[in-house]
């Protein structure tokens, strides 16, 4: 069923096959191999092309097997690896909800596939039946952020069960946020869904998003296909060490999300007493959607009082909305003291 879904450039593809995807089960310590460098070690050597000591540690930590996980150079791989793929240019067709993250139309766009978005309710509520009458016979994959970016809701499950037991293509869920969520993750479901690929990032709850490094949770022959297409050495070195040393402190990264969580409860009644804030929207990420009387001229005030925000004023459903990050309490406080100073025009 899965071939069936393959662009078949990609079935018959010899992939790249580097020296340290040769060389494998025995110690080794003279490599010659690589034509690399004999100097300025650690540096000279090509980095692990499949990451597999980073994997275990994933693995213990997310509760997947590593043959069930891809890492790429942030989350925007793994998209652009799911069109490359699956997506015949000119030809086949991706859903998405709508509003949602911008790269899923870039990465869209690029590979030259259609892109069909469909409007969430008025509330930015998913709705299945939506999705799949927007499908015909091209479409190959469906793109579902949850909790989404940039409205910060949860997707219902209920709906998105519909959408993966109906639609016989690929479902992209991606939860970027999911750890500032109360719901199960997605990614303790994929037996049930074997067409069902789930990204994560260290980008946020991880607070590393300068490692630029992603993860996508999938069946073990989807994985085999993002390693065949994927370039050698994706993930450099640098980027795998930080990892590590990052997840060997668990205790922390805990504490960091339960205090965006705190902050994000805190905020909401402190922004909602504002006479410039109309709404501010049900969020299970680590930002909130807020919607103000004129959001072009409070984010340029913002700006000018060196605080940046993000004006989402021109996108779908969006209308003179700001999108707020949740910082330290700090950074918090002092937002919120500039836009009580704030004076309507």
């Amino acid at each position: 069923m899965l071939e069936s879904l393959v662009r078949k450039n990609i079935l018959a593809l010899k992939p790249y096959s580097c020296a340290r995807d040769e060389f494998k089960g025995r110690d080794a310590h003279v490599f010659l191999d690589a034509n690399e460098s004999a100097y300025n070690s650690p540096f000279n050597r090509y980095p692990d092309p499949l990451q597999e000591q980073l994997k275990q540690t994933i693995s213990q930590i997310k509760g997947v097997p590593t043959e069930n996980i891809f890492l790429g150079n942030g989350s925007d791989e793994a998209i652009d690896l799911v069109y490359r793929i699956f997506c015949e240019p000119r030809m086949d067709n991706v859903v998405a909800i709508d509003p949602t993250y911008g790269m899923y139309k870039v990465c869209a766009d690029i590979n030259d596939v259609e892109y069909r978005p469909v409007l969430l309710s008025p509330n930015y509520a998913l709705s299945a039946d939506a999705l799949l009458q927007a499908c015909d016979e091209h479409t190959k994959v469906i793109w579902i952020c949850t909790p989404n970016n940039p409205t910060g809701n949860d997707m219902d499950r209920g709906e998105l069960q519909k959408i993966l037991t109906t639609f016989k293509g690929i479902v992209v869920i991606d939860e970027a946020y999911g750890d500032f969520s109360d719901l199960k993750p997605m990614r303790s479901f994929l037996k049930y869904f074997p067409r069902m690929i789930v990204l994560n990032t260290f980008s946020k709850a991880w607070a590393s998003a300068a490692i630029r490094l992603g993860m996508a949770f999938a069946s073990e022959e989807i994985i085999a296909l993002f390693n065949k297409v994927k370039y050698p050495y994706n993930v450099n070195m640098l980027t795998q060490q930080a990892a590590q040393e990052l997840l060997s402190q668990m205790v922390r990264l805990d504490r960091w999300t339960n205090e965006v969580r705190h902050e994000r409860a805190q905020m909401i009644p402190c922004l909602m007493e504002l006479p410039i804030v109309k709404q501010v929207y049900q969020s299970s990420a680590n930002f909130l959607l807020v919607r103000v009387t004129d959001a072009d001229a409070i984010y340029a005030y913002l700006v000018d009082n060196g605080i940046i925000v993000r004006n989402r004023n021109r996108v779908t459903m969006c209308q003179n909305a700001l999108r707020i990050t949740i910082g330290s309490k700090e950074e918090n406080n002092e937002l919120l003291g500039a836009l009580r100073r704030y004076k309507q025009k």
